[in-house]
Formats: structure tokens, C-alpha cells, sequence
């Protein structure tokens, strides 16, 4: 195995489902294997399996496409190393480039030219404690956090943490309602009652093929 090589899950275009950039024709780069465990993961066939796959190859596969943006994604794409060279390299063939990360991990060797997408995991998650606030210094205004949010319970905390830590000074918040869990309208109205600066988030991949892997 090569020092550059990484395993993963699945390479194929789509329409962006979140982010600023949805609705966006997209590359998406799946990688597989994560250390955690959300209650509501619908990626759960990408934590094992996959196939070892260069560099030099995923980037041959990425430019039989005509589009600019590519997201890199898992599972929990930056448990694997040599993701950070995968970033890299993107960058420097001038493609507009996402990381969507747990936000458990480190991201501060993150290539600056990336917009890194992370989460901040709910309690109703089951993976609240796996949070790296550490990471929060590490976003700028390209950036988003994202909040998936399950109940009231966990509007309350997410409202929290954006108070405390002045999230929306940092970078661009994401709610995003757990789909079957939060009912959106009523996440929009709390959204609306309470004067958020946050955007409310629906995937709009789920809209579209409901959670058909692959897109």
C-alpha cells in the first residue's frame, strides 16, 4: 500500500443536497471507516469495506466530470491521513472543494483553500461527548457548522452553544432537522420565533431519492 493511497467506499455525481453550495452538480468522494456512531447515521455501509484506491487514480476518476465542485466525504473522511494530500491536490487543480467532517477530529491541517463543513454533534446524537471544540479557531467565514438537530432538547443546546461560543461571527451555522425525528416546519418556526442568525437546512438529496445510496 502506498503512503497515498486511501480506501474508499464510492466515487459519484450528484446534486449537492446541503451546504452553501446546494443544488450544485458535484463530485462526491465517499471514504470509508469512522470512529463514530450516530443514532441517526445514513452512511452506516461506508464504515467498513471499500477499495484502496490512489490518489492519482480518484483524481482520474473526479475530472471525467464537468463541474467544479467537489466534496470530499464519509464516513469520517480525515480518520484516513492521507486525506489531507487528497485535499490538497484538488485545491491545486482549482476545483471548488468541501470536506463534510464530524468535527471529532483535528482540522487544523486542513488545507486553507477548502470550505470545511462540520458538525456539532447533539446530545440525541449519542456522539455529543466526541466533539473537538478545539476545532472552532479553525473556521472562517468560508466555513459551516452544522447542527443536526432531533427534539427540543436539542434546539435548546444548539441555541447554547451558538450563544457561547458567537458562532455566527466565526462562520456560516446550519440547523438541520434529523429527517423522522424533527418535524422541519416546526424547527423552522423556532427558528423564526426565537431570531436565529443560523440558515435553516433541509437534504435535498432526501427530497429528491430519499436515502438511496449514492446520491
Amino acid at each position: 500500500m502506498r503512503h497515498d493511497d486511501l480506501r474508499i467506499s464510492e466515487i459519484f455525481y450528484s446534486l449537492q443536497g446541503e451546504s452553501k453550495s446546494v443544488g450544485r452538480p458535484t463530485v462526491f468522494i465517499r471514504l470509508t471507516g469512522c470512529p463514530l456512531r450516530c443514532q441517526y447515521c445514513d452512511t452506516s455501509y461506508a464504515f467498513s469495506g471499500g477499495e484502496m484506491t490512489s490518489i492519482a487514480n480518484i483524481m482520474a476518476q473526479v475530472a471525467q466530470y464537468k463541474t467544479q465542485y467537489i466534496t470530499v466525504t464519509g464516513g469520517e473522511p480525515l480518520a484516513q491521513p492521507a486525506c489531507l494530500e487528497l485535499l490538497k491536490q484538488l485545491a491545486d487543480k482549482e476545483y471548488i472543494v468541501s470536506l463534510e467532517t464530524s468535527g471529532a477530529l483535528d482540522i487544523s491541517q486542513v488545507d486553507s483553500r477548502v470550505v470545511k463543513v462540520v458538525d456539532l454533534k447533539t446530545p440525541a446524537s449519542a456522539e455529543e461527548a466526541r466533539n473537538l471544540y478545539t476545532n472552532l479557531p479553525h473556521l472562517d467565514a468560508k466555513d459551516q457548522l452544522k447542527f443536526v438537530i432531533c427534539n427540543a432538547q436539542d434546539y435548546v443546546w444548539s441555541k447554547e452553544k451558538l450563544d457561547e461560543y458567537q458562532l455566527d461571527r466565526q462562520c456560516e451555522v446550519l440547523f438541520s432537522p434529523s429527517m423522522g425525528e424533527q418535524d422541519p416546519t416546526e424547527l423552522a418556526e423556532w427558528i423564526l420565533r426565537d431570531q436565529l442568525p443560523v440558515r435553516f437546512q433541509l437534504q435535498l438529496h432526501k427530497i429528491l431519492w430519499g436515502n438511496s445510496p449514492g446520491k
